[in-house]
């Protein structure tokens, strides 16, 4: 029974999905059951499974994929003692939810409200899912209109909640808070490509002559007096890539931004540094990229307004009573139900 999943494709409010539900497994459930309690709402188990089973449909849809496994094999993938990714998603998922309600719950402190436009598109959005599901596909994930209708009204007060609590940070940054430095580098790699397009390992003795090269490379370049490392790479065959970074960057690699961040001068050039991988060579050609600065820049700025977004909603459910009910929420089960993203044909093809 584990091994067999029926296929059934309904579409969804935000796009089409692709439900399968093990054989002798399906079950109604009572949508009225409630979940949580997020002060005086109450969390019903009809929108908890319509909300869990969206999240599920971009796990089993990008994720898995992205893993090179199944849903089913992703869902019991164990994390930690006792722990299943299920069990960790389940309960992010939940506190999302939550979330949700205390955003609702707070909209008037930012007189945010549904407007009679986002009332109408809510409705359409719905009464679509309604009309174009069967029965059988709607219990699948508990979309019915109501359900539908309050995922919805939740979502839309989320977005439209996000500038006002993230507004009233301190939006200056100063120059040395944000600088960012830039280098070209050589990566002399311990890999070789043959024409056909497969890597391998060089061996030992190609490795000794390699750093024997990139020490030749090194040397040169600091002995020159222009130090342009890109003539320098081009006559040793090799090729210059570019990197911004600070001292917290650890791309391209760890090591190398230590390095680099460590020279005294523009224009000075690094030792070779080594990693498993191959040997780096780098030269600082700017202590304070200007476009690389000022992106980071609005990158604190983006930063500080999302701390400002999380700490509220954290005194938020410090400040309400949330209580869960774990009986009725165990009963979305992802490993008994597969959830998928499904493209929606035009209207035309119909």
């Amino acid at each position: 029974m584990g091994q067999f999943r029926k296929k059934m494709i309904i579409v969804a409010a935000a796009g089409a999905l692709a439900v399968s539900s093990l054989a002798g497994c399906s079950r109604s459930m009572d949508n009225d059951a409630v979940v949580a309690e997020v002060g005086k709402d109450k969390i019903t188990l009809g929108v908890a499974n319509f909300y869990a089973r969206m999240q599920q449909a971009q796990y089993e849809t990008y994720y898995a994929g992205m893993m090179g496994m199944t849903g089913e094999d992703m869902w019991k993938q164990e994390i930690e003692d006792g722990k299943t990714y299920e069990d960790s998603t389940k309960e992010s998922i939940l506190e999302a939810l939550e979330n949700l309600y205390l955003l609702e719950q707070h909209a008037t402190d930012y007189k945010v409200e549904l407007t009679d436009d986002d009332k109408k598109a809510i409705n359409k959005a719905a009464n679509s899912f309604v009309e174009n599901n069967t029965l059988e596909d709607k219990e699948a994930v508990s979309g019915y209109e109501k359900n539908v209708k309050k995922f919805l009204e939740l979502v839309t007060i989320q977005s439209k909640m996000d500038q006002p609590m993230k507004e009233g940070v301190d939006e200056n940054v100063s120059d040395e808070e944000a600088a960012q430095k830039s280098m070209q580098y050589v990566f002399f790699s311990y890999n070789k490509t043959d024409e056909e397009g497969n890597s391998t390992a060089l061996s030992d003795d190609e490795k000794a002559a390699l750093k024997e090269t990139a020490q030749a490379f090194d040397d040169n370049l600091k002995a020159s007096e222009t130090k342009d490392i890109e003539a320098a790479a081009k006559e040793a065959g090799q090729e210059v890539q570019t990197a911004t970074f600070d001292s917290e960057s650890t791309s391209p690699n760890a090591d190398l931004v230590k390095a680099a961040d460590a020279l005294e001068n523009e224009g000075d050039v690094t030792d070779l540094v080594e990693t498993d991988s191959g040997i780096y060579v780098a030269k600082v050609t700017s202590f304070l990229d200007r476009e690389a600065t000022d992106a980071k820049k609005e990158s604190i700025v983006q930063q500080r307004k999302q701390e400002q977004y999380d700490s509220l909603l954290k005194k938020w459910r410090k400040d309400t009573e949330i209580k869960e009910h774990k009986k009725v929420w165990k009963k979305i089960d992802f490993n008994k139900q597969g959830v998928t993203i499904k493209q929606s044909e035009p209207a035309g093809d119909k």
